[in-house]
């Protein structure tokens, strides 16, 4: 099924290259979600995730940030990133989820990689293009499909190869990204999202109910029912999964302390980080460290 006149779509599809937790790993899932299924609680991954959405529309949150999507967005989500689609209600939503880890290249290309890892980081994670440019980008995933197709003793690297040229071909066509975000929501809703933003851009400094109602100019009480209504969090649950994200990501990229990163991320004690920690990812911070020692964030 051709979606969009662009995108090559088989309802239960998959592709899986190496396994989770290995420096070389693909699996691209082409499937259906609804609104029945919605994630409940935002989450984050240890690898990278694209989504390619393949239907009307749908809704991504993202570090806080709420975002419209239609079809053939692509979502760009680095390790450790908090978010959550959100699917309209009616018939099930088509999608094509694309989670990888690749190996750090030779030195040669080391810059050339950590350039296209460039659109992991940027302010906006969403990709749309129009024209010729959104041809040539996706035609790299169908590329991919077909190779799928009919496997030999070289699919696995003419996969990896296609889907390098993906990265690359969203990278140099970066400026042409015209993605606008265009919520609409009521003014609570907004506030919310607003809240979350502020979270994800201060949860280094003191976050408590009180201080963001203060804030935000709105009651205790209305913004704690209303935060757990409109993102599934308790207000105090959210700040913490803030923090252990950020938390993962020093914990894979640097050779801080493990107490010095508890309140580089914001915690007030280590026991505070160690029981959230705990909490979260049902294992320890030394433990999560020593367990994906082998996943070093590019």
């Amino acid at each position: 099924m051709l979606i969009d006149n662009t995108v090559v779509y088989s309802k239960e599809h998959k592709i899986e290259i190496g396994h989770p937790g290995k420096n070389l790993y693909y699996y691209f899932d082409y499937d259906e979600r609804s609104y029945s299924i919605n994630m409940e609680f935002q989450h984050f991954h240890q690898f990278y995730e694209m989504c390619v959405f393949l239907d009307e529309k749908a809704g991504h949150l993202v570090d806080g940030v709420w975002y419209d999507m239609r079809c053939c967005d692509i979502v760009a989500l680095r390790p450790t990133l908090l978010h959550k689609t959100k699917y309209p209600e009616g018939a099930p939503s088509k999608r094509l989820i694309i989670q990888f880890s690749i190996p750090p290249m030779i030195s040669a290309f080391e810059n050339c990689m950590k350039n296209i890892y460039g659109i992991f980081d940027s302010v906006c994670p969403i990709y749309r293009f129009e024209g010729r440019c959104k041809k040539m980008v996706l035609e790299k995933l169908n590329d991919i499909y077909y190779l799928s197709q009919t496997p030999n003793e070289l699919t696995e690297l003419a996969i990896h190869n296609k889907f390098v040229e993906f990265l690359s071909l969203i990278y140099l066509n970066r400026d042409k990204n015209i993605y606008a975000n265009h919520v609409d929501f009521d003014n609570i809703t907004n506030k919310v999202y607003s809240i979350t933003a502020y979270i994800h851009s201060h949860f280094v400094e003191e976050l408590s109910l009180e201080t963001i109602s203060r804030k935000f100019y709105i009651s205790s009480y209305y913004l704690s029912h209303q935060f757990k209504r409109i993102t599934g969090f308790t207000l105090t649950d959210y700040i913490q999964m803030t923090r252990i994200s950020n938390a993962q990501t020093m914990l894979l990229s640097t050779d801080n302390p493990i107490t010095d990163i508890a309140f580089l991320c914001g915690f007030s004690s280590f026991s505070q980080f160690n029981r959230a920690f705990n909490k979260f990812l049902h294992q320890s911070p030394s433990a999560f460290r020593r367990n994906n020692s082998s996943q070093q964030l590019p």
